[in-house]
């Protein structure tokens, strides 16, 4: 049995996404955010902190996404989603699992500015402007970062799958216009069936209310 504690459409859709690469469906225990059920024994059993994704396999559970996503492709190394030591897409395969956290962390802040304040809290206008110019700047890097059709010239990896959520939800606070290359990368990994079949268990995402999130003005 695999089982996924899953917020639809957040970082654990990396989890489910490689899951669906691997040709496995788990079991999903679904939450919302700021459910009561996040602050229960039931899922801090499986992660002391309350936080998604935790997946339940091979009689253990795992939990942050990217030690989820570590531990399936070193659990199942022919498979090829990860980059053993020794290979030389080893430390691009790292940085790039790294560096898809500090781009989701920017997200994660820009999220709880614009959709989780109430009222009377109201967004900063200055810390959504610097952590807006942040996220700008990581994508830029990461643009560089891409080798070809997917980050590593070896082919598709759990980086992949790593960043390419992020570039679900960046679109929602920073256009991806000046990036075409960003562009047709993000086309490439959301036509991928993996990734198709990962959002129709998904369904529509219910978490942005809008398209696009201006910074907020001073007045």
């Amino acid at each position: 049995m695999i089982r996924l504690h899953h917020v639809p459409w957040s970082r654990s859709f990396r989890v489910l996404w490689l899951l669906q690469e691997m040709g496995v469906t788990p079991d999903l225990v679904r939450y919302r955010i700021g459910d009561k059920a996040m602050r229960e024994e039931g899922l801090l059993a499986h992660s002391p902190g309350g936080r998604i994704p935790a997946l339940e396999i091979d009689g253990i559970t795992v939990f942050e996404s990217a030690a989820v996503l570590q531990y399936l492709c070193e659990s199942r190394p022919e498979l090829g989603f990860g980059r053993a030591p020794g290979d030389p897409d080893r430390v691009a395969y790292l940085e790039a699992m790294g560096f898809a956290e500090t781009m989701a962390s920017l997200i994660e802040q820009l999220n709880l500015n614009h959709l989780f304040l109430r009222p009377p809290a109201k967004p900063s206008p200055a810390v959504v402007k610097l952590n807006t110019l942040r996220l700008k700047a990581t994508l830029d890097a990461f643009d560089r970062m891409i080798a070809g059709e997917y980050i590593l010239p070896s082919g598709f990896s759990a980086a992949d799958a790593m960043m390419g959520f992020n570039l679900f939800a960046a679109p929602y606070y920073v256009k991806l216009d000046p990036w075409p290359g960003l562009q047709a990368y993000w086309e490439r990994l959301s036509s991928r069936p993996a990734f198709q079949a990962a959002a129709t268990l998904e369904g529509p995402q219910e978490f942005y209310g809008q398209d696009f999130y201006e910074v907020p003005s001073d007045g």
